[in-house]
């Protein structure tokens, strides 16, 4: 059984055998901007991405009439033809089942952005196994909200900042500041051993790779890599949090960690790659040390993004937020 999605519904009954035709959207101010693959994406929802680029590559999908490419941008008042695309029981399935409602807590809002505290072991959006994340859920429960997008990515793992924009001005704005390094962005690690207290810069590229099952790595390289990407680390020492003996920790460092480059799993691969593994890393960690946090009670990775800094996209001035450590890790580290 195929469903149809974008598809406009015959008026008459006795045409219900008709193949049904395509549809035309008009694109709205919220939407100017946008590239025409993220707009279809949107649009419609459940539609595999490959469905969609195949559509816009056959030339089905046009912009008041005319061919256009994946990476062509819509502006507002733009007709747009979308062809009727067959799905899966199973991908309509999901299409219908929506992500729960669900609200997080806010450390600022205003009518260009939201700024979220994500707790850990939420995903920021949906894939990769995960069928829906933060944003489907935040939609869900502000379905009054034309427009939300996130401007940036949080590791599921990791708590703390994130920003989601409510207007397509604002999401440009910010992921621009992103993207030229204008933001300030500093995380709260814990790391095993004693953090050298001259070691301030790591500046070392990072290679992505996947490994024999298709899971992503990340491994620092050497500069004439044609594949490494810079990769700039601030650290500077917070405190130092004596060897537990009697439950089997080593010493440990709190550290704050600014990044200058927003590189795939850059802070977890910088810090192990100097001997000082991020404690409760399933992927670059001691796996012995997390078995023995889990037991305690430690059951992810020490790493919160706890201070952003960006220019508001509509005044311009200068936001400085903090989310203070959670509970979780505030508890494991109580001199911090």
């Amino acid at each position: 059984m195929k469903h149809i999605i974008g598809a406009k519904p015959p008026s008459d009954p006795k045409l219900a055998a008709t193949p049904p035709s395509a549809t035309w959207v008009e694109v709205d101010e919220d939407s100017a901007g946008q590239r025409l693959d993220n707009f279809l994406i949107r649009h419609l929802k459940g539609v595999p991405k490959t469905h969609v680029y195949r559509i816009i590559r056959s030339g089905e999908v046009r912009i008041n009439k005319g061919r256009a490419s994946a990476d062509t941008r819509v502006e507002a008042g733009d007709v747009v033809r979308v062809p009727p695309v067959r799905i899966s029981d199973r991908v309509a399935e999901k299409a219908e089942r929506p992500a729960p409602a669900r609200e997080f807590p806010i450390l600022m809002e205003d009518e260009h952005l939201i700024a979220i505290d994500k707790p850990a072991g939420v995903a920021v959006h949906g894939g990769s196994g995960v069928s829906f994340g933060m944003i489907e859920q935040l939609r869900q429960a502000r379905v009054q909200a034309r427009f939300l997008e996130l401007v940036h990515r949080l590791d599921r793992e990791t708590s703390g900042i994130l920003l989601v924009a409510k207007k397509r001005s604002a999401l440009t704005h910010l992921q621009d500041q992103f993207r030229e390094r204008e933001t300030g962005k500093t995380y709260l690690a814990l790391v095993t051993g004693t953090w050298p207290a001259n070691k301030k810069v790591i500046d070392l590229p990072l290679h992505k790779y996947l490994q024999a099952d298709g899971e992503r790595r990340v491994r620092v390289t050497t500069a004439d890599d044609p594949d490494g990407m810079r990769s700039i680390t601030l650290v500077k020492v917070r405190s130092t949090i004596p060897a537990r003996p009697a439950q089997g920790l080593p010493v440990m460092s709190l550290l704050e960690v600014t990044i200058k480059t927003g590189r795939t799993h850059q802070i977890r691969v910088h810090l192990a790659s100097q001997g000082h593994a991020i404690v409760g890393d399933d992927k670059y960690g001691d796996f012995d040390l997390n078995k023995r946090l889990q037991r305690l009670g430690m059951k992810r990775m020490f790493l919160h993004a706890w201070r952003l800094q960006f220019n508001h996209p509509a005044s311009g001035e200068r936001v400085a937020l903090n989310a203070e450590l959670p509970p979780d890790l505030a508890d494991f580290v109580p001199s911090a």
